[in-house]
C-alpha cells in the first residue's frame, strides 16, 4: 500500500496511521521503519534557513511523530519494532552538511530516548541503523558533481567519494539493510535495543 502523506505534516502523519493504515489492514503497526530524508550541502553561513528546517522536519521530526502515533498499540499487543534509519552522519560530521548532520544525531538520540521509554515493555524495541554511502538517487547527485568537476565517469567519481570515507570502498546495498531489518524484527533481537548500528565499510572504525 502507498500512502502520499506529507511527512512534513504532523496531521497527515496522525491520518496515515490511525485511519488509512487500520482501515486498509484491519490492524495498527506492528514494525515501524522510519526511512524518509533529504540532504543540502552548503556552509553554514550560506545554508538557506528554510531548507535546514525542512530537513530537521523532515529527517528528525517525522521520526518523533510516527512514533507517537504507534507506540499505544505496540504496548497494548505487547509486540513492536521501531527502527530508525539513520545514517553514518549520526556518528560523525561531515563539512557542509550541517543540517543533515544535525538531523541524523538527533535520530539517534531520539532512538535511545525511546528504546529507555520502552524498555519495560513487552517485546518491545527500538534501533537505529546507521548505514554509510548506499547508491540511492540522493547520493547519485553527489557521484555526478565529482563526476563533473573531475571530467571522470560516474564509476570513477563513486569510486572517488568512497576512497575518501570508506575502508572497505564498497557502497552498502539496499539488501544488506534490508537484511539487518529482518534480523531487527525477529525473535532473536528481542534484547537488542537502543543501538545506533553503523553499516558502513569500516567509516566509523577510523
Amino acid at each position: 500500500m502507498y500512502n502520499g502523506a506529507n511527512m512534513l505534516n504532523r496531521n497527515e502523519i496522525k491520518d496515515m496511521i490511525e485511519n488509512d493504515i487500520k482501515s486498509t489492514f484491519g490492524t495498527s503497526v506492528d514494525i515501524l521503519v522510519n526511512n524518509c530524508g533529504m540532504q543540502h550541502v552548503s556552509p553554514i553561513e550560506s545554508f538557506d534557513e528554510d531548507i535546514f528546517e525542512k530537513v530537521i522536519q523532515l529527517n528528525l521530526t517525522s521520526n518523533f511523530y510516527t512514533t507517537k502515533y504507534v507506540l499505544n498499540d505496540m504496548r497494548e499487543k505487547e509486540y513492536g519494532r521501531i527502527i530508525n534509519i539513520a545514517s553514518t552522519h549520526g556518528k560523525v560530521a561531515s563539512v557542509n552538511k550541517s543540517a543533515y548532520v544535525a538531523s541524523k544525531h538527533g535520530v539517534v538520540g531520539l532512538t535511545k530516548t525511546i528504546a529507555l521509554e520502552t524498555a519495560k515493555d513487552t517485546n518491545i524495541t527500538c534501533n537505529a541503523i546507521c548505514p554509510g554511502f548506499v547508491l540511492t538517487p540522493l547520493v547519485a547527485v553527489q557521484i555526478d558533481v565529482i563526476a563533473d568537476n573531475k571530467n571522470i565517469t560516474f564509476e570513477e567519481a563513486g569510486k572517488d567519494l568512497l576512497r575518501e570515507k570508506v575502508p572497505s570502498e564498497n557502497f552498502v546495498t539496499v539488501e544488506q539493510l534490508g537484511g539487518l531489518c529482518s534480523f531487527l524484527c525477529s525473535d532473536n533481537a528481542e534484547q537488542l535495543t537502543g543501538q545506533d548500528i553503523a553499516v558502513d565499510g569500516g567509516w566509523t572504525s577510523v
